[in-house]
C-alpha cells in the first residue's frame, strides 16, 4: 500500500458538499441527496446491485412457465436454483481483491456487462443443462454485492458506513422483490395483450433485465467515482525504480490477502452472513413457486406475495444498519455484535414458525416478519465488517459476501433439493440451521473493544486520544 502510495503526489483537499474526515470521507449520511462524490457514489452503487438482483431473480417467478416448456424436474429446478448461486461464490471472493487493485467503479461496471449476454441469452435456452448453466453465469452478477460495499466503506466515515452499507444493500435487494412482482406482469401482457404464445413471451420478457443491467453499469462507468480524492498526480520514475514499485506493489497484495484470510473474524462473519443473507438469497429463490405449489395461487398473486419478502429490504436492511450503528454508539463493538445475535436468532425462530404455519394467510404474516429480521441481520453484519480490517477490507468484504452464497448454496443442497421432503419441512429445518450459525458469533473477541461475553482489557496508554488505541482496526 505505501508503494502505490509513493506513486501519487499529495494534492490540496478538496471541497465536498458533505462533511468529511481527514481521509475526506462523509461523516453524515444522507440518502435522498445527490452531492458528488459521496452521495452520487451511493446512488450509482446501490441501483447498479439493484439491477444484478432483478436480473438474478427475474426467473424465480416464471418457473412454473419456464418448467412446464422445458420440461423441467423438480430435480433440474433445484440444480438450477443451486447454480445461481454457485456462480457467485468465487466471483465475490475475488472481487474483494479487484475492488483494492481497479476500484469499486470498475469492477462494477465491468462484472454488469459481462454477465449481461448471460441474461439476455435465457430467452434461447432449450434444454436444463444449458438453463443451469445460464443460471451459473448470471449468478455472478451477484458479486456487485462485494463491490457495492467496498465503496460505501471507502466513501463514508466510520461513525455512519453500517448506515451507509446497510442502505446501499438493502436498497438494492429490493431488486429481487420488485422481479417476482414485475415479471410475472410483463410476462401475462405480452402473452395476453400482445398475442404472443406462453413458449415465446417469456424468453421476450427477458429483454428487459438485460437492458436494464446494461444501462446502469454504463452509468456507473461514466459517472462514479472511486474515491473521494480520486484525483492524484503519478510521478515519472526511471525504469528500475518503477520495477520495484511494482515488486513491492505485488509483496504488499499478498500481504493483505494473507492477512485477510489468516483473519478468524472474517471467517465467523461469513458463516454468520451464509445464514442471514444466503438464507434471504433460498428463500427468494422458492417462495414464489412455494405459494404457488402449496396454496393453489395464480402466477401474478404468488408472485406478488413473494415480492412483498424482497421489497421488505427497503427498510428492513437500513434498520438493521442503523441499530448497529446506533448500539455501536451505545455499547461500543460488544453493542453491535449482541444486536447481530439477537436479530438473527429471532430470524432463525420465525423461519421454524414460517415452516409449521398451515394457513395462507398466517404463512404470509410470519413471512413478512421473518423478512425484516433476516434482511435487518445482514445490515447488522456489515455493520461490523469495516472494523474487523481497514488494511484488508476488500477481503474481509469479499469473504463475508462469498459467505452468504455458500450459505445458500449450502442450504438450497441440504434442503431444497430432495423433491421427496416437503417444502414446508425444508423452511423449518433452514431455521434450524440459521439458529445453530449463529452462535459463533459469541467467539469474535477485539483486543481493543472486547466481545460478546468479554469486556476489553484495561488501556495500556492512559491518554484516550493515542492513535494506536483509538484506531486498533486500522493496524489490522
Amino acid at each position: 500500500m505505501l508503494a502505490m502510495e509513493a506513486l501519487k503526489q499529495p494534492t490540496l483537499s478538496p471541497s465536498f458538499s458533505l462533511p468529511t474526515d481527514a481521509e475526506n470521507r462523509a461523516t453524515v449520511f444522507r440518502p435522498f441527496s445527490f452531492a458528488p462524490p459521496h452521495m452520487r457514489a451511493f446512488h450509482l452503487a446501490w441501483f447498479s446491485l439493484f439491477s444484478c438482483f432483478f436480473s438474478t431473480f427475474s426467473i424465480p417467478p416464471l418457473l412454473p412457465i419456464i418448467r412446464s416448456d422445458l420440461k423441467l424436474t423438480p430435480s433440474d429446478v433445484a440444480a438450477a436454483g443451486i447454480a445461481s448461486f454457485a456462480g457467485s461464490i468465487f466471483s465475490r471472493l475475488l472481487m474483494g481483491p479487484i475492488c483494492d487493485v481497479l476500484g469499486p467503479r470498475r469492477a462494477t461496471a465491468a462484472l454488469s456487462l459481462l454477465t449481461t449476454p448471460a441474461v439476455l441469452s435465457i430467452a434461447l435456452v432449450s434444454t436444463p443443462n444449458s438453463f443451469a448453466l445460464l443460471r451459473f453465469l448470471i449468478g455472478f452478477s451477484l458479486a456487485n454485492f462485494v463491490s457495492c460495499q467496498f465503496w460505501m466503506s471507502s466513501m463514508f466515515s466510520g461513525c455512519v458506513v453500517g448506515r451507509a452499507n446497510a442502505v446501499a444493500a438493502g436498497w438494492a435487494n429490493v431488486g429481487s422483490g420488485l422481479a417476482q412482482l414485475v415479471m410475472p406482469l410483463v410476462y401475462t401482457f405480452i402473452n395476453v395483450n400482445c398475442h404472443v404464445s406462453s413458449s415465446i413471451a417469456w424468453r421476450v420478457a427477458f429483454i428487459i433485465p438485460a437492458a436494464f443491467q446494461a444501462l446502469t453499469a454504463i452509468m456507473v462507468l461514466f459517472y462514479g467515482q472511486d474515491r473521494p480524492d480520486t484525483e492524484s498526480i503519478v510521478i515519472p520514475v526511471h525504469s528500475k525504480q518503477q520495477c520495484h514499485l511494482e515488486k513491492s506493489i505485488k509483496e504488499s497484495a499478498f500481504e493483505v490477502l494473507f492477512h485477510g484470510l489468516t483473519n478468524y473474524r472474517g471467517w465467523i462473519l461469513a458463516l454468520t452472513y451464509g445464514y442471514c443473507f444466503g438464507v434471504e438469497l433460498t428463500t427468494d429463490n422458492i417462495i414464489a413457486e412455494y405459494f404457488y405449489d402449496r396454496f393453489n395461487l395464480d402466477l401474478e398473486k404468488a408472485g406478488a406475495i413473494a415480492a412483498s419478502f424482497g421489497m421488505a429490504n427497503c427498510f428492513s436492511r437500513p434498520v438493521g444498519g442503523m441499530l448497529s450503528d446506533e448500539m455501536g454508539r451505545r455499547f461500543g463493538m460488544r453493542g453491535r455484535l449482541w444486536g447481530l445475535w439477537v436479530v438473527q436468532t429471532v430470524a432463525g425462530l420465525l423461519c421454524v414458525l414460517l415452516g409449521r404455519v398451515n394457513s395462507l394467510w398466517g404463512s404470509i404474516v410470519v413471512m413478512c416478519a421473518f423478512s425484516l429480521f433476516v434482511q435487518a441481520a445482514s445490515g447488522l453484519t456489515f455493520g461490523v465488517v469495516p472494523f474487523v480490517s481497514k488494511r484488508a477490507l476488500g477481503v474481509i468484504s469479499g469473504m463475508t459476501g462469498s459467505g452468504g452464497t455458500v450459505g445458500a448454496v449450502v442450504t438450497q443442497l441440504l434442503f431444497f433439493s430432495d423433491s421427496k421432503l416437503p417444502r414446508q419441512t425444508s423452511i423449518s429445518l433452514m431455521g434450524g440451521m440459521m439458529l445453530v450459525c449463529t452462535l459463533p458469533i459469541t467467539l469474535i473477541y477485539f483486543p481493543q473493544w472486547g466481545g460478546m461475553l468479554c469486556a476489553p482489557p484495561p488501556p495500556l496508554f492512559s491518554s484516550e486520544s493515542d492513535s494506536t488505541t483509538a484506531d486498533y482496526h486500522l493496524l489490522q
